[in-house]
């Protein structure tokens, strides 16, 4: 195997692994080609291989990891966009694959996993005691991704990780509207709070318990929101009629 090709395949299965991630840029080309311990042509030679693949973008800015499930969320988006049924489908889709990824993560996470889930856990309380729900939203959906490298299956990480970009521009629900609700954050935290504490003892089969009734309570939060939504949409039409009947 040539260097160059033995290159991008580490880059590569850095991709794969989601230790670098969609939209990061690599370091210069020059500390790069130190870093791997190669030539920068051989380095170019790599980095052309990856972006022959679309996994990698280079210009004069630098290189950057492309959003490579663009060409599959977008046109997905769009087809979720407005539909009722979808947040629903999202949930059941949700409380098999969580609970299996948490159950992994219990099994397979190593030392760096578990200081990654303990340093989200320590962002979630902090945001829940400022009283910051988009911070607290945001704390959220890291320990989500963390708890999906933690499972250490790429086909959950990178599916999972397209529904959270999904999810982050409002297709499903809105997750920040979730944090307002009054009296769901602290159930929120809590819920949070005892997934990471099962994966980190390990308990397999706690965890798996955690992430269903945590996606459960979700589901029914935000069905609950849409219901509410739509009361008030109803009541609001009340007060308008006057404005299509005539005197």
């Amino acid at each position: 195997m040539r260097i160059a090709d033995a290159v991008a395949q580490h880059l590569q299965t850095m991709i794969l692994e989601g230790v670098i991630r969609p939209g990061e840029k690599l370091t210069s080309e020059r500390e790069l080609a130190e870093k791997l311990g190669v030539s920068r042509p051989t380095l170019r030679d790599a980095l052309a291989q990856l972006e022959e693949k679309g996994l990698v973008s280079t210009s004069k800015a630098g290189t950057v990891v492309t959003a490579f499930l663009t060409p599959l969320s977008d046109p997905l988006s769009k087809l979720f966009s407005g539909d009722e049924r979808v947040a629903a489908d999202y949930f059941e889709y949700r409380r098999l694959v969580e609970a299996h990824a948490c159950g992994l993560a219990a099994v397979r996470a190593t030392q760096i996993d578990r200081a990654q889930i303990t340093q989200c856990l320590e962002a979630i309380k902090l945001a829940h005691q400022s009283d910051d729900a988009h911070a607290e939203a945001q704390a959220d959906t890291n320990l989500h991704l963390v708890i999906y490298e933690a499972a250490h299956n790429v086909i959950v990480l990178h599916i999972m990780r397209m529904f959270s970009d999904m999810l982050r521009n409002g297709i499903f629900y809105h997750r920040e509207q979730l944090y307002r609700r009054l009296g769901v954050r602290d159930q929120l935290m809590a819920q949070h709070l005892e997934i990471g504490e099962a994966i980190l003892s390990g308990d397999r089969a706690r965890s798996e318990a955690a992430a269903f009734q945590h996606i459960q309570f979700t589901c029914e939060t935000v069905e609950q929101i849409t219901r509410d939504e739509q009361r008030l949409e109803a009541s609001l039409r009340r007060i308008d009629r006057e404005d299509l009947l005539a005197d």
